[in-house]
Order: C-alpha cells, then structure tokens, then sequence
C-alpha cells in the first residue's frame, strides 16, 4: 500500500455474537470431519474472525494470549495450516497475511480484491477456477486449491495513487 489513503474507511468488524456463531459452526464444522478444533486452533481463528482485515502470522503471535505472554511462533503456523486444509481460513500471498474465510462452503476457490490504497478486502467466488481446473485436468494435473488475489482500487479511493 502506498501513503495513507485520503478518505474516512467504515469497518465491518463482527460482533461478539457473530464470531462466537462463526466458532460454534467451525467446531462442528471440524468434527464433522473427524478432527479438533483446539484451544490454540480456535483462539487463533477467534482472532482472525476478530480482525477487520488480513493479519499477518507474526501478528497472531503478539495477541494470541489476552495476558500479554506471547505465543510460539510454530504453534501459530500450525494452526494457521490446519485451518487453511479446513478452509477456514485463507492465506493472502501477495501481503503474506491470513484471513478468516468469509463463506460457509467446505471448500470452495476464493478470489480476493484487495485494495492497494485503503487495504480493503473482498472475498467474493471465483468462478473462473473452472477453465484452470479443466486445463490442468487435461494435462494430467490436479489442482487441491485455487486463491486468486487481486490488486486494485475500491469505489471510494481515488484512481490516481497518493504520494
């Protein structure tokens, strides 16, 4: 992202009662599966459901406990790979960040737009996985998932870059 970008942002925070809803259906959501959600697996999703935005790993380590002790790096990154293979969560290559997923599919390709000026983010479907899943397939290949990111503007920035 370049500087700070000129106009007033609203967050679209959950509330309390929405991530404690999202948990609940996460927890069933993995047992129905055959796993755990642990401690540590659900405070780190807690977290990610909790933040407006992406949030880095390193992040999650500083705030994963409310007493200000922190986390081991390794526990985080766990968890983190056990909710990516739930689909639970995302991990955001271009900004090296997680986000909570924002539908309710077991597994499902997402696209995001991520805006470069204000950092909004928007999970939306990816509809057009299905021409790469077709290609691959006929090259033999299997793709286990698809994230598409893109880069751009969102309606209330201004189309030239702040400097």
């Amino acid at each position: 992202m370049t500087a700070p970008c000129p106009h007033d942002r609203t967050t679209e925070s959950r509330t309390d009662a929405q991530v404690q809803h999202a948990l609940h259906a996460a927890v069933a959501r993995v047992a129905a599966t055959g796993g755990r959600l642990t401690e540590p697996r659900r405070r780190v999703l807690e977290l990610l459901l909790q933040a407006y935005g992406p949030v880095k790993a390193y992040d999650l380590v500083a705030r994963f406990h409310a007493d200000r002790r922190v986390a081991k790096p390794a526990t985080i990154y766990r968890a983190l790979e056990f909710l990516e293979r739930m689909g639970l969560a995302h991990r955001l290559s271009t900004l090296k960040a997680y986000v909570a997923c924002h539908r309710d599919l077991p597994a499902h390709s997402p696209a995001f737009l991520i805006c470069e000026c204000c950092g909004a983010l928007r999970e939306i479907p990816a509809s057009g996985a299905t021409p790469l899943v077709t290609a691959a397939a006929a090259l033999g290949y299997t793709i286990d998932h698809i994230t598409i990111e893109a880069e751009g503007r969102c309606q209330p920035c201004p189309l030239e870059k702040v400097e």
